[in-house]
């Protein structure tokens, strides 16, 4: 058996036989892995040329797809366990490697709401390049047209691949992922369940499973390579020529000695102490300490160093080791015997100047295991009592569970020694001192990607000194390897080419879909309120009629709000302020210019979202006269959530101007518009979208439907007849009407929000579902005697349902899927049921 690759859209086995891969804790050969045959440049240019379909997908499409990704995964996340045991890692191990994967997803996925509702995205604020405005610059980000190449260490086979792929997908490019060989049967296995949803385009994942030595030798500088695993290997790749050629962009993550302090006021007996021993035991036995983020070096205060290492010592006693299916071990194994010689070596070169306190590589008892056929180990604390002076320990590192405890005086050596690491990716220091947090944190912040601070309030919630997250950075300088990864927006923007554009504010505003000022307004034939989200575009503009504001408005306001600041309402106080008369409230001129823009009547805009932002540019007096334009900024998608129909968000320009200025008319001049605007603001109103999926049941709908089906019409899906159809849709507006009410809802309770909620999509109803008031597999019985007797009475029904609601439109009824139901939310229930059976008949 080989572990296969994924490439040019087909599984295929590497040739010859390759390498043998023994199962982590038996010794059991069961795959082996070879790159053998694998034509690179052939990769790599598929992946470009398929990530066009990546490429056109929005920031908001490429999200939905991310989470929908996400959430098919974890249904088959049972599977992925049983093949990562075989890693050496614990159920609480993989759960990091696998669900931490997943959660990337996620992460990743909330982010496209901080995008445009475009395929590239727009960065900061326009920039103004001339005194009138009329020509200026932004900047746009685009994806890359090459592909994202990863190379991965073995520790982490599934988060490895999904921190990296969940970045790149988010921002359209396509990825080529080289797991390491000695675990990426697991990443293969989740690859195959990726590929087999269909929910990722074609070439926008391919797997190379295992090491590819040629891997960079055609890459492109529209390309983008990361790697992950030993700094030696590392610094290798960043040289590689190819890359210096093609200035492409490259990003190492590599292992490093990470440093934790305990800082001198967490004595025995605090919390800190506690939290700061459970912390170092669980970093040095988590994955078997094979983990790039572990605690390699343990920094204590002198005085403090035999309390730390008898309590450690203790602390280690109480993990057991051996096969990690079994619930009482909380350590596995290293992932080969190979890697455990390479620890041993490491330890030994330690052990040169640094005693082993605890610990040994003496054969153990391994729970559940032969400690001999699998690659086991024993935690090892090593102590080096002259850490200034030593630097093995700083250089030095036992990718296993294995740390180094040292002293420190005070604690500008404890930084001193942080810093003696050369660079990593983590550190952390347990205090419960806000002044030691802020000293150590600012002054060791050079010498590392991250820094926990670990104290009794934070401790509940915290994820730990070794966990990386999503939305942080994760990387370091030095040793560490000068990259960052993930990250947030930081992290998609490194997939995406950053370009400077300039032209005129118009001109920038059809390039960007962002409404830039000073920009043509494009007047609306109605007020742009009466739009649906889809037809109202960036530019879209409405000028208001005019108001002026009162010295008894501003009173009001003022004694409405209890806003009472002096130059609302002390007019004897103004000497020396920047204000001459009684001045409006700036809230007051928001919600005024509120007034004058919102439209009355009901219509496709749904609620107030929010602001954004507001600047009042100078003040306003009262007898002054203002209107307002508002234009449409900028359009953001939304997912659909709960019960309430779909819509999208739209962020509008408001500018509210001083119409004394121009003696009442609209402003003639840049000037005079400069002049005359007092207050600007972007306000967020969420717009409905329309329906367009299914057609509205009319009554000329519904009739000429139900005239259209025959007797000998057979159905596109599912078994029923015609006349079964027409039956079926009867009982359903008998149950509406209230006739027949006696029957159990058939949806758990917890479950009935969100399927109710499907009732306000504009999906379409799955096909061949199984009505619970039916028994499952069987055609109910006919109880009329011909299709012709079944549509009058379908029609009868159809008219007591809206003969009830005429007379009870607040009553509720429920429904065996549902639940209680309104008379609205049966009106969506009609819409969609008649949809599918009409289209199921070819009725529509």
């Amino acid at each position: 058996m080989k572990t296969q690759h994924y490439i040019q859209g087909s599984w295929i086995d590497g040739k010859g036989e390759g390498t043998p891969i023994l199962d982590s804790v038996t010794g059991e050969h069961f795959t082996n892995v070879t790159t053998e045959g694998i034509d690179v440049p052939e990769v790599l240019q598929y992946g470009r040329t398929k990530g066009g379909a990546l490429r056109k997908m929005t920031f908001q499409e490429r999200g939905l797809m991310l989470k929908k990704l996400a959430f098919h995964l974890q249904k088959h996340k049972r599977s992925f366990y049983d093949v990562s045991f075989k890693t050496g890692a614990t159920k609480i191990d993989s759960w990091v490697d696998i669900e931490g994967g997943f959660g990337n997803l996620f992460s990743n996925a909330s982010l496209r709401k901080l995008f445009p509702n475009q395929p590239y995205h727009v960065e900061g604020d326009p920039i103004d390049l001339s005194r009138g405005g009329r020509f200026m610059a932004h900047h746009i980000m685009v994806p890359r047209q090459g592909v994202a190449v990863h190379i991965n260490a073995f520790n982490f086979p599934v988060w490895g691949m999904l921190e990296k792929c969940a970045v790149n997908w988010m921002a359209g490019m396509p990825a080529v992922v080289l797991p390491a060989p000695q675990s990426a049967y697991l990443t293969e296995a989740v690859v195959k369940v990726i590929i087999d949803s269909g929910i990722l385009p074609e070439g926008a994942l391919q797997l190379i499973s295992g090491t590819k030595r040629d891997i960079l030798d055609t890459v492109e500088s529209q390309d983008v390579v990361t790697f992950t695993g030993s700094a030696a290997t590392g610094r290798k790749l960043k040289t590689h020529p190819r890359l210096i050629e093609e200035s492409v962009p490259f990003t190492m993550e590599a292992d490093s000695l990470n440093a934790s302090i305990l800082g001198e006021d967490a004595t025995p007996g605090t919390p800190e102490f506690d939290l700061f021993i459970k912390e170092v035991r669980n970093e040095m036995t988590t994955k078997c300490g094979q983990k790039c983020t572990a605690i390699r070096r343990i920094i204590v205060p002198e005085n403090l160093i035999e309390d730390v290492q008898i309590s450690l010592g203790k602390a280690l006693d109480k993990v057991t080791y051996g096969d990690p299916r079994l619930k009482e071990v909380r350590m596995g194994t290293l992932i080969d015997r190979k890697q455990l010689e390479a620890v041993k070596n490491s330890v030994n070169e330690i052990a040169k100047s640094a005693d082993i306190v605890y610990g040994d590589f003496e054969t153990g008892k391994a729970v559940g295991a032969d400690f001999e056929k699998g690659a086991f180990m024993k935690p090892i604390l090593l102590r080096e009592n002259d850490p200034l002076a030593n630097e093995t320990a700083h250089v030095t590192e036992a990718f296993g569970p294995v740390s180094t405890l040292m002293p420190y005086k005070n604690l500008e050596d404890a930084i001193e020694l942080s810093r003696m690491g050369k660079g990593s990716l983590v550190s952390s220091i347990t205090t419960n001192d806000d002044k030691i947090a802020k000293e150590y944190t600012v002054n060791a912040a050079t010498h590392h990607g991250r820094i926990l601070v670990l104290n009794r309030e934070s401790a509940k919630q915290s994820t730990g000194h070794g966990s990386p997250l999503p939305n942080l950075i994760h990387g370091g300088p030095g040793r560490a390897g000068g990259g960052e990864e993930m990250g947030g927006m930081r992290g998609i923007k490194h997939y995406l080419q950053r370009c400077a554009i300039q032209g005129s504010p118009t001109t920038l505003t059809e390039i960007t879909g962002i409404y830039q000022p000073n920009a043509d307004y494009k007047e609306a034939e109605k007020h742009p309120f009466a739009y649906h989200w889809e037809d109202i575009q960036p530019g879209m503009s409405l000028k208001t009629h005019n108001r002026t504001i009162t010295d008894t408005d501003i009173v009001n306001f003022g004694n409405l709000t209890w806003d009472h600041f002096y130059a609302h309402t002390d007019i004897t106080s103004l000497d020396g302020s920047i204000f001459e008369q009684r001045t409006a409230h700036g809230y007051f001129i928001i919600s005024a210019a509120a007034g004058l823009f919102v439209y009355p009547n009901k219509g496709p805009v749904a609620a107030n979202y929010g602001l954004e932002e507001i600047r009042f540019l100078r003040p306003l007096y009262h007898n002054d006269t203002i209107h307002v334009r508002l234009t449409c900024k900028e359009k953001v998608d939304r997912e659909q959530k709960g019960q309430e129909l779909p819509s999208g968000i739209v962020k509008w320009f408001v500018e509210v101007f001083d119409t004394n200025v121009t003696d009442g008319k609209i402003p003639e001049t840049e000037a005079e518009e400069k002049e005359a605007l007092v207050c600007i603001a972007t306000i967020l109103t969420m717009v409905q979208k329309k329906q367009t999926t299914f057609t509205e049941i009319t009554d000329e709908v519904f009739e000429n439907s139900i005239a259209k089906l025959e007797e000998s019409q057979k159905p596109v899906w599912g078994e029923m007849s015609p006349q079964h159809m027409v039956e079926h849709l009867e009982t359903s507006y008998r149950i509406a009407s209230g006739e027949i009410q006696d029957f159990e809802i058939a949806t758990p309770e917890k479950y009935l929000d969100d399927t109710r909620a499907t009732l306000w999509n504009y999906k379409k109803m799955p096909k061949n579902y199984n009505f619970p008031l039916y028994k499952e597999g069987e055609l109910f019985e006919l109880k009329h005697s011909s299709l012709n007797e079944a549509k009058e009475k379908l029609k009868e029904s159809r008219k007591e349902y809206i003969e009830f609601f005429k007379r009870n439109p607040n009553s509720t009824l429920k429904n065996a899927v549902f639940g209680e139901l309104t008379k609205y939310e049966w009106g969506l229930v009609e819409r969609k049921h008649l949809n599918h059976h009409f289209s199921q008949f070819e009725l529509l």
